[in-house]
């Protein structure tokens, strides 16, 4: 740590949120995925059918009750059931750079900050939209921010919370004194909408977190108390898109054949029935190491990914069932957004909360990875 640096605390000065306006409800999100089961069990009588999916399904295995999309209208139609994008040439800023600096601007002007004071732009995502120049690089360069330095970070759900340590690690070492992490999500792209046990999950979005030097913040800010990373490998959440595809001779992604993989694909129960405790555990060990308990917690914001998952992890930290005001729900009207969820749960429900009060961030996923970030208002 360089000399200067010695007692500097890292702060939440402000939270950004870019919403799509596109929405997909439950009810047509299932009458499209019914729509194209028929046509397929039609086409394919040798084939094991499809099953129907229903809007009770669902919400009874999600909490999800809707979504918003970066495009609605190619996802519903069964003849097509994936986002459309047209291909943007190079002089265009790209699509999820766009939303990123959508969310970035709400960040800055929240904090009443410049461009010209941030120092580095983390660019954090469960999915980069290609492999390089670095998506933060050019949200750094669309922002106008003519000094510092900017990279990417992927370790997918977990993206935001490892976004945050290493955004604080910069503050506490003196390299930065005011970076955005930014979590631009368009998590329709990775979802396979023809597979009913996952054509639910995902919706789109970004997120941004100003994460800086406690004497630099405005009046009000979050003190971030502690920070905690964890991972431990699983292949029961998995997406194996990349560049090397190609040279598997098997062509383009096939989101019904022996490619499928190439999309999210996921190993529901195994991640909930192991995921969950890991979680809880590391929560309750994190808040001991800094002298907490679930008592001390004002609310938790959780990672927006299943509500039967929150609701355990929660009671596990709380010793309680949590009502919706310890720990809030975006996941209704968001569904996951993976790296944003539990950053939207904070930038919606954190006003009320008044100076000295603890809350917990708190995020996880695959790898599998897990981050929680204690932090406490400060006026």
């Amino acid at each position: 740590m360089s000399q200067h640096a010695q007692g500097v605390t890292p702060v939440i000065s402000s939270t950004g949120l870019f919403t799509p306006s596109d929405t997909i409800s439950n009810e047509e999100l299932v009458a499209s995925f019914n729509a194209y089961a028929d046509r397929y069990n039609a086409a394919n009588p040798d084939a094991e059918p499809l099953t129907h999916s229903s809007v009770e399904f669902v919400e009874k295995a999600s909490g999800i009750k809707s979504r918003h999309v970066m495009d609605k209208s190619a996802i519903v139609d069964p003849d097509i059931m994936e986002p459309r994008y047209p291909e943007r040439p190079n002089d265009q800023i790209s699509l999820m750079a766009e939303i990123g600096v959508a969310a970035c601007r709400d960040a800055l002007e929240r904090a009443g900050r410049s461009i010209e004071d941030v120092d580095a732009v983390l660019c954090a995502a469960s999915n980069m939209q290609r492999a390089y120049p670095a998506m933060a690089v050019e949200i750094q360069h669309a922002l106008g921010m003519q000094r510092g330095f900017g990279f990417d970070m992927n370790v997918a759900c977990s993206s935001a919370t490892f976004g945050i340590q290493t955004a604080a690690d910069y503050i506490r070492s003196g390299n930065a004194r005011s970076v955005l992490v930014v979590n631009p999500e368009i998590t329709s792209g990775h979802l396979n909408w023809r597979d009913r046990d996952s054509h639910f999950i995902f919706g789109d979005v970004a997120t941004a977190i100003l994460v800086e030097a406690k004497d630099m913040a405005p009046a009000q800010h979050w003190e971030i108390l502690g920070t905690r990373l964890k991972t431990q490998f699983s292949n029961n959440i998995r997406n194996n898109f990349g560049f090397l595809n190609r040279a598997h001779g098997q062509g383009a992604v096939d989101q019904s054949g022996p490619c499928n993989d190439k999309l999210f694909v996921q190993e529901g129960r195994k991640v909930f029935k192991e995921v969950v405790p890991m979680v809880g555990q590391m929560i309750v060990d994190h808040a001991d190491s800094l002298g907490l308990s679930g008592s001390n917690l004002r609310r938790m914001w959780l990672h927006q990914a299943n509500t039967g998952m929150n609701r355990l992890i929660a009671q596990k930290v709380l010793g309680h069932e949590a009502n919706e005001d310890e720990s809030p729900t975006v996941l209704d009207t968001y569904a996951n957004t993976s790296s944003a969820g539990s950053i939207i749960a904070f930038h919606k429900h954190n006003e009320d909360l008044v100076a000295g009060d603890i809350g917990l961030i708190c995020s996880f996923g695959a790898g599998y990875s897990a981050g929680s970030v204690f932090v406490r208002k400060v006026a």
